[in-house]
């Protein structure tokens, strides 16, 4: 009660804070005329002005009215499009480090522009992250015209671009990408071997177009890069034979945490089933012998159970491919780990790909952690509200809207069964497309999507075939003479190709567009449809000239005709045909409508047979809704039951963010890990030479040694001389008098360790000379790399395999985090130490000889992965293993192919005439010695 009072007399802190820009606004609005005087040039100059005052001491926010009052002029002269004042306050909120949240319509896209340009001026670099390559694509270009005016280079990426291409894209000062893109290329640029083979050049500012999407939604599982294993594709096909033999009392599913486990029953007759098949030779299934046999079962179990076929994923061309749950999206390339993706291809019955191990990975919270400044946009943060504080300590403002907002909101429609429901959808459909107004027609699957349209068809309809040209000719002829047309547009994943043209065109009078998720996001419904859309559409194929001239304003004509009869319809009607679990999806839908003042309609249309009221309880309202007497085909609307629903999914809302929680809190111990030797690893790339890192591991190698086998204080006896001398020999490459040495009287362990560390250091200096300096320098670098990236790959399956089975510990009342962190840093430990010894062991026995190398072999095949959601399928490039890790074996290194000259052509005065030479080949000087005992030994 008295928060309220407050907030009347005071306003609300978002408030609050929309005041205190009204100074800055005054000030950009003061520079218009001033800036509108300029010519091109004189505006362009002032890129080269704002920099020169940052490189005199100046600050960002010295020069930021300035800068957005550049913006705005770049923007009228370019795009013809003017920032309104409520943009301004959406620009600085991105300047701040915020989440500016923006009515679908308002015109994010252009807002990014102003913080863009005003952090790019300090030379440093801006990233522009985006949900799709598509909007990545679009928007460098678009936006890149303000950009190019005012003097500042732009880059975008893609998938399928190569190195040098990104690199360049990294160098510009603006950057668009996706969050795949931008997360997976910092992972590869720390599986680099040369500094100068890095893309990205650092983590300054990055502004998150739809933040809710990529931060929330996408951030439940990280980004993996993995590399294929061995092939157990007939196993699983095996198993997936047994599954559907079960009995319904042989597992337990719970929807609610999308979990399923056999009971003890099924234990039993899945024992029973893999004997039958012999797939069970001897034991039982849980013994340790049988622990691959249960990860099949288990992972062959959520494949049938817990996973839909047109609702998870699809099947397109043999090959089994994600379906985004967020946004209908297909994900062509991701796949889910665990082997879950080749049981669901068992199952389907398609070709079954090899699994794959973990070479790198990090959360999306982890990534974008690293920017120094990080911001978003969206027109749905508020429901996240506290999630962006405590995780990315990101504040959310609310931005006003340029015009009123007059869209309706109607309470739900809740029918008792999914037919009932359905038919409800169908007469609101034709009841609002006899009066003309376009609708927009959301679902929550594209199975879903397909049944409507299937219904719709039955009923009259026509689906629009989008494979044809021009084929909303006839939408459009329907549109002009104001009738109804009788046509639909899908959109789900099986179209994501047309997926912006359906979308641009969702608000001509008449149209109806049934949508996934609502795919389409980030294109913009403009009511009567797109101009720039039609005019690429119907346009590129005509010649510059009078008569394409002429096509362009008749589509602008007509464009405009068609708003005012949409307008006179009653604007976009958005109609939802089931509540997402999350509340930010239903709003993302509704958002399409009354963009910019425009009128609109929204409602939902709901069944007790829906997943979100099935799971939480329907059964009681069921019985309710009959004692009442709610006869077929009639609904019950009350605003209680809408308010239900939302506290339904604010549990479901509030589960997730605990995932995401606890998702972040054990991969912070491995982020920990991660960023030491990711920043080793720099460190060791960027030094010319890693002689004092061999010395310094060389010494540890020793001191470890000693240590094991000469207890402290011990005397003499007590030594364990053999495991000492077989020690040394595999560790160090040296056969030494240890037995001698521990018989001399008064021995003491420092001068054993000093005798061993003299030894080792003599030995190697001895191999560097020979090697030459140059050589050893180069073989350093990579011997060291290569066996740490090799044990750290070994690192991550260990700690994933920790993460799998360390809950089990809280059953003995132990904290399962402070358990995973005190082993993990034990493993941590264990791996540097296995690190140094194998880098020793490896650079004690290599031989470098100057030949022609082997035939390299082809690129091994990486793939990025997520555990859940998958993540993009390419080709990673070839990845050097450690040279003999693992037997210690004597390795020779072939450093680069030889000149080949003819001993005919050398001359034996002339050392630069005789190309490449063959260590064990006569010096070509003529003094009869091998060249490497003679002119080889000076370089």
């Amino acid at each position: 009660m008295l928060g309220n009072v407050l907030k009347k007399v005071f306003g609300s802190s978002n408030e609050r804070r929309l005041k205190g820009y009204r100074p800055n606004i005054v000030a950009v609005n003061a520079l218009e005329g001033e800036f509108s005087a300029l010519s091109d040039e004189q505006l362009r100059a002032k890129t080269q002005e704002f920099r020169a005052a940052l490189a005199a001491g100046k600050t960002l926010e010295d020069i930021a009215a300035p800068a957005f009052a550049a913006v705005r002029e770049a923007a009228k002269r370019t795009l013809k499009q003017r920032h309104f004042d409520v943009q301004l306050i959406g620009g600085m909120v991105l300047h701040e480090g915020a989440i500016a949240e923006m009515r679908t319509g308002e015109g994010k896209t252009l807002v990014a522009t102003l913080a863009c340009y005003l952090n790019a001026l300090a030379g440093k670099g801006v990233h522009v992250v985006t949900v799709n390559d598509y909007l990545a694509r679009r928007d460098s270009e678009w936006m890149g015209q303000i950009y190019g005016f005012l003097g500042m280079s732009v880059g975008v990426i893609v998938h399928g671009l190569d190195d040098n291409q990104r690199r360049q894209a990294y160098a510009a000062d603006i950057t668009y990408g996706t969050n795949n893109e931008f997360g997976f290329d910092y992972l590869r640029d720390n599986m680099k071997y040369d500094m100068a083979d890095m893309v990205q050049r650092g983590h300054n500012f990055a502004i998150v177009d739809e933040v809710d999407s990529i931060l929330v939604d996408e951030a439940r599982t990280p980004l993996i890069i993995s590399g294929p294993s061995d092939d157990r594709s007939d196993l699983y096909k095996s198993v997936n034979e047994l599954i559907p033999r079960l009995l319904k009392t042989d597992f337990e599913l719970d929807e609610k945490q999308r979990t399923v486990n056999l009971t003890e029953a099924g234990n039993e007759h899945v024992e029973e089933l893999l004997r039958e098949a012999d797939l069970l030779k001897e034991g039982s299934l849980y013994e340790a012998s049988s622990v691959t046999l249960v990860h099949h079962v288990n992972q062959a179990l959520r494949a049938h159970k817990l996973f839909q076929l047109d609702k998870d994923y699809i099947v397109r061309n043999g090959e089994l491919v994600i379906v985004d749950e967020f946004t209908g999206r297909m994900m062509p390339g991701r796949r889910y780990s665990e082997g879950l993706h080749q049981a669901l291809e068992a199952k389907e019955h398609v070709q079954v790909q090899p699994e794959n191990v973990t070479l790198a990975s990090i959360t999306f919270q982890n990534y974008f952690r690293l920017y120094k400044k990080l911001a978003g946009m969206t027109g749905t943060a508020a429901t996240e509200a506290d999630e962006f504080a405590e995780i990315y300590k990101l504040e959310v403002v609310e931005i006003p809207t340029h015009r009123p907002v007059s869209r309706r909101d109607e309470d739900d429609e809740v029918y008792r069964t999914g037919v009932e429901k359905l038919r409800a959808v169908v007469r609101e459909i034709e009841a609002a497309n006899t009066k003309m107004q376009p609708m927009l027609v959301g679902t929550t699957s594209i199975e879903k999507s397909e049944q409507l349209g299937e219904l719709l068809e039955k009923n009259g309809y026509t689906k629009i075939d989008f494979e044809k040209p021009l084929a909303l000719a006839d939408l459009y002829a329907s549109a002009r003479a104001g009738r109804p047309s009788k046509l639909f547009a899908v959109l789900n994943a099986r179209f994501h190709e047309q997926e912006a043209y359906i979308v641009a065109e969702a608000g001509v009078p008449g149209a109806i567009t049934i949508a996934t998720n609502m795919a389409g996001r980030g294109t913009d419904i403009q009511l009567g449809g797109n101009v720039e859309m039609r005019v690429s559409q119907e346009c590129d194929p005509l010649a510059p000239g009078d008569a394409r001239a002429a096509k362009e304003a008749e589509i602008r004509a007509e464009v405009d005709d068609f708003k005012k009869k949409a307008i006179e319809a009653g604007g976009l009607y958005i109609i939802g045909t089931e509540r997402h679990e999350s509340r930010r999806i239903d709003n993302q839908l509704r958002g399409r409508a009354g963009r910019q003042g425009d009128p609109g309609r929204s409602k939902f249309f709901l069944s007790l047979q829906d997943d979100l009221m099935r799971i939480f309880g329907s059964e009681r309202m069921d019985a309710m809704l009959k004692r009442l007497g709610l006869k077929e085909d009639e609904s019950i609307v009350h605003p209680w039951i809408n308010k239900a629903l939302e506290k339904a999914q604010q549990k479901v809302e509030a589960r997730n963010f605990d995932m995401r929680k606890n998702v972040l809190k054990f991969d912070n111990v491995m982020n920990d890990q991660r960023k030491v030797i990711f920043e080793d690893r720099r460190k060791m790339m960027a030094q010319e030479t890693l002689e004092p890192t061999i010395a310094e591991m060389r010494a540890n190698v020793v001191d470890d040694l000693v240590t094991k086998h000469i207890p402290a204080d011990a005397y003499p006896e007590a030594w364990d001389i053999t495991g000492l001398k077989e020690g040394v020999q595999a560790m160090l490459n040296l056969d030494l008098p240890v037995a001698d040495w521990a018989k001399e009287e008064g021995i003491a362990d420092e001068e054993m360790n000093e005798r061993l560390h003299k030894a080792a250091d003599e030995a190697y200096a001895e191999r560097v000379n020979r090697n030459t300096p140059e050589a050893m320098r180069y073989v350093e670098k990579q011997v060291i790399l290569q066996a740490l990236d090799h044990l750290w790959r070994d690192h991550l399956v260990t700690l994933d395999h920790l993460r799998q089975v360390i809950g089990w510990r809280g059953l003995a009342q132990r904290d399962p985090l402070n358990e995973y962190k005190s082993e993990a840093f034990d493993l941590f430990k264990t791996l540097i130490e296995r690190w140094h010894e194998a880098v020793i062991a490896q650079m004690m026995r290599i031989e470098v000889r100057f030949q022609a190398p082997d035939p390299a072999p082809p690129p091994m095949q990486f793939q990025h992965l997520d555990p859940l959601t998958g993540a993009n399928e390419e080709p990673f490039g070839a990845i050097g293993e450690p040279l003999g890790l693992g037997d210690f074996s004597a390795a020779t290194v072939a450093l680069a192919a030889p000149t080949l000259v003819e001993a005919a052509e050398r001359d034996p005065n002339n050392p630069s005439s005789w190309g490449k030479v063959g260590r064990n080949e006569a010096c070509p000087c003529g003094s009869g010695k091998k060249y490497k005992h003679c002119h080889g030994t000076l370089g």
